[in-house]
C-alpha cells in the first residue's frame, strides 16, 4: 500500500504506532503536515552543567517545504498587526491584584522586577508605587477590592499607577470591540459579505460565565454602545438589521468554551460549545449574531476558525508556548458568506496585548524565521536573556535603553535580542562579571521568613515620645468651610471649566506593529503610535443614570451637578460611562486637595477624647513591650539600629527608611517608625496624610525640644509630588495649630535625615520655638 500520514509529529520513530505502520510493508510513505518530529543531534550546551538536547527536523527525502516566511510573503495566511497598550515616557509599570481574603489584598508590582505587597482597608496604594499616593482601598471582600477612585478590582485585574480610572483589561476590551465593529461594518456591507470573529483569552472565568459577572457585563456594555452608535448613521439594510438583532439580545453576541461547561447541562451552553468547537458553518451564518468568543486559553488542539480577525489576550500565557501557536487560531484566510476562501486580498489578524508582552511581536518574528531556517540554530543564535541584561546593567552601570542601543550598534544582537554571529563571544569578553555566581543577600522578606513575628519596644524611651504620640493619635474629622450650595457649585464649575482635559490623558499610547517580509526574513515594523484618551469616548448609559451615579460617587447634590455641566459647557454626552465617573471623582478629589486654603478653608473637629489604646499603648495608656512586626515593615535586617530608635530591631519598607533607622545622630532624643494604619490625618478630597517617622529633637543643649514629623518618599524629588506633599503638610499644620509645635517635611531619596535636621536647626527662630 501507499501510506499517507497527517500530523506526522504524532508518529515519532520510537513510537509503537510507527513500528506497526512498518508491518504494512508500505512501498511509499507520504508524510504531510505543518509539524514534523524532532531528531536529537546534540546533548550538552557549552559552558553549562545542565543537559541541553538540540534537535533537527526528521525529514526524509523532503519533497516540498512551505516555510512560515513564504506563507506570509505570498499572502497564504493573514498578516499580523500587534496592538500594544502601553504608557508613554517610561510609565510602563503594572500593578496586579493577585488575591484578597476579605481582610488583606495581595498586589504584585511589575516594574524592573516583581514585588509583592499586602494592603488592608484604608491602606494607601502609595506603598506599592508613589504615583498612587492619593489612592487607597475603600473596601474589600474575598473576591473584590474597591479603590477610592470607585474602581473595582477582581483577582487578576491589572492597572497602571499613572492611569487608574480603568483596569488595563477594560482598556483592551474597549479597544478590541471598537476595532471589531469598525472591521465588521467594512466586511458586512460589501457585496459578498465576510463575517469577522474576535477571540478573547481570559483568566477570570467566573466573571464571564456568571450572568452578573463583571467581565460579561463590561463586554455587553461596550457591544451595546458601539452597536447603538453605528445604528444612528447606518444606511445598509442588511447591516442595520444585524445591529438591531445584536441589541435585541446581547447574550447571543458572544459565547465561550471552558472545561467547567462539561459538567453543566444547559441548552444555550451546549449550542455555544457546538458552534465554537464543531459547527463552523453555524458560527459563520449571517443570521447568527454570535461573533465574540471567550476561552481560558487554546480551546482544543487543532482548533481554529478562518474568520477570526482579532485576538485579545487579557491573560498571560503562563508559560513560554509557541507564539505561532497563539496567533495560529486566526491565521487562515477567511471564507465569505458562501463558504469560499477569499484569496485575492490582504487580510490582517489584529492581536491585542498589554505592555508586559511588548516583546510578543519580536518573539513571533524570531520564531517565524527560525521555523523557516533563516536563522541558523547554533551557538550564536542564543538570546540575550532578561537576567543577563539586568546583570550587565547592575555590574557595568548601564540603563536598559543605553545598553540595547550599544549592543545593536556593535552588531551584537538583533531586534529580537538574538545574538548575531560573534555576539555571545562579545558578551563573554566584555562583561565577564555576569558569569560569576550571585551571592545571596542578607535582606529577607519579613512576611515570608517567619523569623520575626514581634518587634521589641525600648519602653524607657516612651516618656520622651509620649506628648507627641498622644497628640498625633487624636481622633478628628475634617470640615470644609464652604458657605452654601451655590458657593460649592461655583467651585465645581471652576473645576470642570478650567480642567477641560479631565477626560483625557496623554500617557496612554496604542503602538501598532506589523510583520513584514524583507529579503526572505520576517521583520517587525512600528507602523503607528496613537495617543488615546484615558476615558473612552463612548456612552454606555443614559444621562439621568450617569449624573445619578456621579452624585452618589461624589456625594454632591444631583441638581448641582446638572447645573454645573450646563454652566461649564462641557460636552459630557460623549462620555457617559463608568470610566468617566471614576476619572471625575479621582481628579475632583485632587482638585479639592490642591485648591484647599486658596479657594476655601478647612478646620478639624475632635470627635472623641479617648486616645488609648494605640499601637504603642494599652487601654490604660501604658506602653507595650512589643508589637506586631508586620505593621512596621516588610523587610528584616540584622544591622544595628540607632541608640535613639524606639525599637530594638531593624524592620523597614525601603532602603531610605533603613538608612534613617541606622543613622546615629546626637541631636535625636528619640524617634520611631510610625506603624501602618495608626496615624491618618484627614486631608481635603477624602485623602489622608500618613507620616512615616516621628522625631523628638534635642535643641539648645536640652533647653528646648522640637517635634519633627517625616514622610519618606523613596523617589527623587518630583515637583508634582512635592506640591501634593506640601498641601498635605499644610493640613497637618492646621491640625496641630492650637497645641504643641510640630515641624513637618517630606524626605526624598536624595536627602539624608541629618541634612533635614541641620536645616531645621539653622532656620529655627524665636517665634518658631516650641512654647514651654
Amino acid at each position: 500500500p501507499f501510506v499517507i500520514i497527517d500530523e506526522p509529529h504524532k508518529f515519532a520513530h520510537s513510537n509503537i504506532t510507527w513500528v506497526n505502520i512498518q508491518k504494512l510493508y508500505p512501498q511509499f510513505i507520504f508524510r504531510y503536515g505543518a509539524t514534523f518530529p524532532d531528531k536529537e543531534i546534540r546533548e550538552r550546551e557549552f559552558r553549562s552543567e545542565k543537559m541541553l538536547i538540540r534537535y533537527e527536523k526528521d525529514y526524509h527525502n523532503l519533497v516540498y517545504k512551505l516555510t512560515a516566511v513564504e506563507s506570509f510573503n505570498k499572502n497564504l495566511v493573514k498578516g499580523v498587526i500587534g496592538h500594544i497598550t502601553e504608557f508613554a515616557d517610561g510609565k510602563n509599570i503594572l500593578v496586579r491584584l493577585i488575591d484578597t481574603n476579605g481582610t488583606e489584598a495581595t498586589f504584585e508590582l511589575r516594574d524592573n522586577d516583581i514585588q509583592k505587597f499586602k494592603l488592608g482597608k484604608k491602606d494607601s496604594l502609595s506603598r506599592i508605587h508613589p504615583a498612587m499616593s492619593d489612592l487607597y482601598i475603600e473596601n474589600l471582600n474575598k473576591s473584590t477590592v474597591v479603590l477610592s477612585s470607585g474602581l473595582e478590582l477582581k483577582k487578576g485585574d491589572k492597572l497602571n499607577p499613572y492611569s487608574y480610572s480603568e483596569t488595563v483589561q477594560e482598556l483592551m476590551i474597549s479597544k478590541a470591540i471598537k476595532k471589531h465593529f469598525k472591521l465588521e461594518k467594512e466586511l458586512l456591507t460589501r457585496d459578498v459579505r465576510i463575517k469577522p470573529l474576535t477571540l478573547f483569552f481570559i483568566d477570570n472565568i467566573d466573571e464571564y460565565i456568571n450572568q452578573n459577572g463583571y467581565l460579561r457585563h463590561t463586554v455587553e456594555k461596550f457591544i451595546k454602545a458601539e452597536a447603538e452608535t453605528l445604528l444612528k448613521t447606518e444606511t445598509n439594510i442588511f447591516y442595520r438589521s444585524y445591529l438591531e438583532k445584536t441589541i435585541s439580545d446581547l447574550s447571543k453576541t458572544h459565547g465561550g468554551y471552558f472545561s467547567i461547561y462539561n459538567s453543566l447541562k444547559d441548552e444555550d451552553i451546549e449550542q455555544q460549545i457546538n458552534e465554537i468547537l464543531h459547527d463552523k458553518q453555524a458560527m459563520l451564518d449571517l443570521d447568527n449574531p454570535r461573533r465574540f468568543i471567550f476561552s481560558k486559553w487554546t480551546l482544543r488542539e487543532g482548533w481554529d476558525n478562518p474568520n477570526v480577525f482579532q485576538i485579545c489576550k487579557l491573560r498571560s500565557s503562563g508559560s513560554e508556548i509557541s507564539k505561532l501557536q497563539e496567533v495560529g487560531r486566526g491565521l487562515r484566510l477567511p471564507v465569505n458568506e458562501y463558504g469560499n476562501r477569499v484569496k485575492d486580498e490582504n487580510f490582517f489578524l489584529n492581536y491585542f496585548v498589554d505592555f508586559t508582552e511588548s516583546e510578543f511581536i519580536d518573539k513571533l518574528v524570531k520564531e517565524i524565521n527560525e521555523k523557516s531556517e533563516t536563522i541558523p540554530i547554533d551557538e550564536n543564535s542564543r538570546i540575550l536573556t532578561e537576567q543577563m541584561r539586568k546583570l550587565i546593567e547592575e555590574n557595568y552601570n548601564y540603563d536598559e535603553v543605553e545598553l540595547l542601543v550599544y549592543l545593536d550598534n556593535n552588531e551584537v544582537i538583533n531586534r529580537a535580542n538574538v545574538f548575531k554571529p560573534g555576539g555571545y563571544d562579545f558578551i563573554k569578553a566584555n562583561y565577564p562579571k555576569i558569569f560569576n555566581d550571585l551571592k545571596t543577600g542578607k535582606i529577607k522578606n519579613n512576611a515570608e521568613t517567619g523569623e520575626k513575628k514581634l518587634i521589641s519596644i525600648r519602653t524607657e524611651k516612651y516618656s520622651e515620645l509620649k506628648e507627641l504620640w498622644e497628640k498625633i493619635n487624636e481622633k478628628v474629622i475634617l470640615e470644609y468651610k464652604i458657605e452654601n450650595e451655590n458657593e460649592f457649585k461655583n467651585l465645581f464649575v471652576n473645576f470642570l471649566s478650567n480642567y477641560a482635559s479631565v477626560l483625557s490623558n496623554d500617557a496612554l499610547v496604542n503602538r501598532q506593529i506589523r510583520i513584514e517580509v524583507e529579503n526572505d526574513l520576517a521583520v517587525a515594523k512600528d507602523i503607528l503610535f496613537v495617543q488615546e484618551d484615558e476615558v473612552p469616548k463612548i456612552s454606555t448609559m443614559p444621562y439621568s443614570e450617569f449624573i445619578k451615579q456621579l452624585s452618589q460617587s461624589l456625594h454632591i447634590n444631583i441638581q448641582t451637578i446638572h447645573q454645573s455641566f450646563i454652566e461649564s459647557k462641557m460636552n459630557i454626552n460623549d462620555y457617559l460611562n463608568n470610566s468617566t465617573i471614576r476619572t471625575i471623582k479621582h481628579k475632583f478629589e485632587n482638585y479639592l486637595m490642591y485648591k484647599s486654603f486658596d479657594k476655601f478653608s478647612i478646620d478639624y473637629q475632635q470627635v472623641s477624647n479617648e486616645l488609648h489604646p494605640t499601637k504603642f499603648t494599652n487601654e490604660k495608656g501604658e506602653v507595650l513591650k512589643e508589637i506586631d512586626a508586620s505593621v512596621i515593615g516588610r523587610f528584616y535586617s540584622k544591622d544595628e539600629v540607632a541608640k535613639s530608635y524606639f525599637f530594638q530591631e531593624l524592620i523597614y519598607d525601603s532602603e531610605l527608611e533603613k538608612e534613617n533607622i541606622i543613622s546615629q545622630l546626637e541631636e535625636i532624643l528619640v524617634f520611631t517608625k510610625i506603624p501602618k494604619k495608626s496615624i491618618q490625618i484627614p486631608v481635603s478630597g477624602g485623602k489622608t496624610y500618613s507620616p512615616d517617622f516621628a522625631y523628638v529633637l534635642n535643641y539648645k543643649n536640652g533647653q528646648k525640644k522640637i517635634n519633627f514629623i517625616v514622610e519618606t518618599k523613596n523617589v527623587v524629588s518630583d515637583n508634582d509630588l512635592r506640591t501634593e506633599e506640601l498641601k498635605k503638610i499644610k493640613h497637618a499644620e492646621k491640625f496641630f495649630k492650637d497645641s504643641i509645635k510640630i515641624i513637618f517635611t517630606t524626605q526624598f531619596n536624595d536627602r539624608k535625615i541629618a541634612d533635614l535636621i541641620k536645616e531645621i536647626f539653622e532656620k529655627e527662630t524665636d517665634e518658631l520655638l516650641i512654647p514651654e
